[in-house]
Formats: C-alpha cells, structure tokens, sequence
C-alpha cells in the first residue's frame, strides 16, 4: 500500500511540472504616449583638455551623458542602497549608493547650449517613437 501511495505521488508530482498550456499575451496599445523631458549638465573647467576649445567639446559630450542619465532614471528607474552602522546606539557611518541602468533607444537632442561655465543638454524621448520601435522589433 505505501507503495502504491509512493508511486501516486510521484506520477503526480511528475505530471504537475509538465504542461501543455501555453498563454499567449497580447500587447495593448496604450491611449497615451508622454514625451519624457531631460536636462544634463557639466561644468566646463573641470574637464580634462590642454585648451579651452577641447573643455568645452569634453562638457558637451559629459552634459549629453548626464542627460541621457537622467532620461534613463525616468524610464526604469533609480536603484537605492544604503547602509547605516551604529555602535553603542551611536552611528559610525551612514552609506548610500545610487545606480541607473537601462537603454534607451529613440531620445533626440533638442538642444545644447553653454550657460555661464556650463555646458547644458537637453533631450527628449517621445514614448510613441519607443513603442514603435519595440513593435518592429519585435515583428522580426
């Protein structure tokens, strides 16, 4: 009898991982598309460069950079770690940890422009254009 209780079991176990139900999910197109709107910035005399010329190119190229960071923020988000020790209900140090990952794909420049020592960027991702772009990918 146990083992015919074991052998039960086991077939039904077995047969619970297999399935032949698939689902398949469609994609709705949303009502709305947002444009997503993102400024970077840099500072120019910090940049690395013998000239003025070359600091100048430098904190254009870091001011796109930043932006398209803050353009990746909006899309996926902001990843926060931190940490706190306290010894003798005393805190010893306090740590926070920022991070940013994603692609994006689609974002134009609209403009770039210097302002005062800086050198600002600003883009923009119209949502539709993105959508566009997953569907095609996804049609290949």
């Amino acid at each position: 009898m146990k083992r015919l209780v074991l052998w039960m079991s086991a077939a039904l176990l077995l047969s619970a991982c297999s399935s032949t139900h698939y689902v398949r999910y469609q994609q709705a197109t949303p009502t709305r598309f947002p444009v997503l709107h993102a400024v970077g910035y840099a500072v120019i005399d910090i940049q690395p460069g013998p000239s003025r010329s070359e600091k100048v190119l430098q904190a254009i190229r870091a001011s796109k950079l930043d932006a398209y960071r803050e353009l990746t923020e909006q899309v996926y988000g902001q990843q926060i770690q931190g940490a706190t020790t306290l010894r003798d209900a005393v805190q010893t140090s306090n740590q926070l940890q920022a991070s940013v990952e994603g692609m994006v794909r689609g974002a134009r420049v609209v403009q770039s422009y210097p302002l005062d020592n800086m050198y600002a960027t600003e883009l923009e991702l119209d949502t539709q254009v993105l959508y566009d772009l997953y569907r095609l990918e996804g049609a290949q």
